[in-house]
């Protein structure tokens, strides 16, 4: 039943970061940008946040070994990578689609994870509330970096939008002054959560195979 675990655990692990790749790119679409400005920076650094916890803590509580979530965020990185390559052949503009700093967030997870003789819970409350702080931070350093989205837009004009998908004005200013801010605060939160499911899903995973 071994090879049968170990399968189940790398489906899952391909399935994760899939995913963690597909939010990537939506956090540089330069159309969906433009429209929300820092809601959608919010709303995608949490969302990224999550996914790379969630598949970091699984990799991590179930190899046991301090430096795989770095390894899973590099897993990460590199599906991304090809994903912008495919779009970009594709004429998507490449130079706003910046693959988010996923691996000092993970350093940190697995410090988390080390610096406390492994101890699950540890690492979900502290590992966790590290990722959701420090992600949003990296990703903001890497949106400053890119090209302006508005120069952007302009060089690349968005297709006509039927009625229901055409935005309101987002008036992000009332809300918040802050993005980065309202990202690792939430993250922070929300990160602990998925940490824990993270951990369950390996016990899950060993049950379900010694069924």
């Amino acid at each position: 039943m071994v090879w049968l675990r170990r399968c189940t655990h790398y489906l899952f692990i391909v399935v994760v970061a899939v995913n963690s790749t597909l939010l990537t790119i939506n956090a540089g679409d330069y159309i969906f940008y433009t429209d929300w400005a820092w809601t959608s920076f919010v709303v995608f650094s949490i969302s990224q946040t999550l996914m790379l916890t969630v598949g970091a803590c699984y990799y991590l509580t179930f190899t046991g070994v301090p430096g795989t979530a770095t390894y899973y965020a590099l897993i990460m990185t590199v599906y991304t990578w090809i994903a912008k390559g495919a779009w970009f052949a594709l004429g998507y503009p490449y130079d706003f689609i910046v693959t988010p700093v996923w691996l000092p967030s993970a350093m940190l997870l697995d410090l988390a994870y080390w610096a406390t003789k492994k101890n699950k819970h540890s690492l979900i409350l502290f590992g966790g509330v590290l990722v959701g702080m420090s992600l949003p931070l990296f990703n903001m350093v890497n949106l400053i970096t890119v090209a302006d989205p508005l120069e952007t837009a302009f060089k690349y004009p968005r297709p006509t939008l039927p009625p229901y998908m055409t935005p309101i004005e987002p008036q992000v200013g009332k809300f918040y002054n802050s993005p980065v801010a309202l990202g690792a605060g939430a993250g922070a939160v929300l990160a602990c959560t998925f940490a824990a499911l993270g951990c369950k899903l390996t016990t899950w995973t060993y049950r379900w195979m010694a069924a």
